[in-house]
């Protein structure tokens, strides 16, 4: 099978590349080089013989020269979602446009399509319905799980609206013109090759900070830090999709919530706690106690659907993916210390 990865050079990207080379598959990768880090995951493609397009998504011409492959896992993204209110134009033409451009090629090439897609598509007042604002003064116990079901009315960032107007593109051209696809809505992925920034890739970003004895800040919500995520190690994730790509023949048109859930979980607070731990570094952690419209205080992804259809679950929880993103922090230190700015 000939598999296309956009944003191939980015940290599910190039995990997934190089994780499904290792697999036999015949890998490509598309990615413009231009985001911090991509340059780092290039070298690693080019050891591991994957060939990288230097292609922009959005623009469609280009996209469509591209060669005929058999599935295309759409990983491009602007992600971070404090930063698509400052580059509206730049998040719509890669996130939604850039996926559009890959829709047409699906369409005109018979090419099935993975895409990664975010829990932000959840609106966060939904989300901040479930925590009441004393909840977060204390560590608690929160039950609530957001699956395939949840409530999508309602504003949810710029980022998450391009994540979710894809979603309903990919479902439309499915309807129209055949294209078979899956869609995986993620929470937190995290583990090596992610260059960590404040408001993606947290996990990353808290262990090299400690790491490196840089200061670090409690944002919002009283800079209590008792804010809570689901993550999921990327092994695990490539292992997903390595199960989906081998049953594409019957399993297909489906949306799957995909994370840590239960299993895998932490808060900002603990998470500090950890990293000290395995760093052996403690910071003075300062407070920031205002709030951005756009945090929420709470996430957790229900994976029942995806483990009942694929018998697959998670097997790396929180302690396992900080101590693997710490390992290849520590090895490659001097590589990697100029794209952690």
């Amino acid at each position: 099978m000939k598999i296309l990865i956009t944003g191939g050079c980015g940290f599910v990207g190039a995990n997934l590349a190089i994780y499904l080379k290792k697999k036999k598959f015949r890998v490509s990768s598309l990615d413009n080089t231009v985001r911090l880090g991509s340059q780092y995951n290039l070298k690693l493609l080019k050891k591991n013989k994957i060939r990288n397009y230097k292609v922009n998504i959005s623009d469609y011409n280009k996209v469509l020269q591209l060669p005929k492959f058999d599935l295309i896992i759409d990983c491009c993204a602007e992600a971070a979602v404090e930063i698509s209110k400052k580059n509206i134009d730049e998040v719509i033409n890669t996130n939604l446009l850039g996926t559009i451009n890959i829709l047409k090629k699906c369409k005109n090439d018979n090419t099935k399509i993975v895409f990664i897609s975010s829990s932000r598509v959840y609106p966060i007042d939904e989300i901040n319905k479930i925590i009441k604002k004393n909840l977060l003064k204390k560590d608690v116990k929160i039950k609530k799980l957001f699956n395939e079901n949840s409530k999508l009315i309602g504003p949810r960032t710029i980022y998450g609206l391009t994540k979710l107007s894809s979603e309903m593109f990919i479902e439309e051209f499915a309807y129209a013109f055949n294209v078979k696809y899956i869609i995986n809505r993620c929470g937190v992925l995290s583990g090596p090759l992610q260059f960590g920034k404040q408001d993606q890739g947290f996990v990353s970003l808290w262990i090299w900070k400690h790491l490196t004895k840089q200061k670090l800040q409690y944002i919002g919500y009283n800079g209590t830090g008792n804010q809570v995520r689901d993550v999921l190690h990327i092994d695990d994730f490539c292992g997903l999709i390595e199960i989906q790509i081998n049953n594409l023949k019957k399993i297909y048109n489906k949306t799957f919530t995909v994370g840590g859930s239960n299993f895998s979980y932490i808060s900002l607070k603990k998470l500090t706690k950890l990293c000290n731990e395995v760093t052996g570094n403690k910071l003075n952690i300062t407070k920031n106690k205002k709030t951005s419209i756009y945090d929420i205080p709470y996430f957790k992804m229900n994976n029942n659907k995806v483990s009942k259809t694929y018998k697959w679950k998670p097997k790396k929880n929180i302690n396992q993916i900080v101590n693997d993103t710490y390992e290849w922090m520590k090895k490659d230190y001097s590589k990697i210390l100029k794209y952690f700015k």
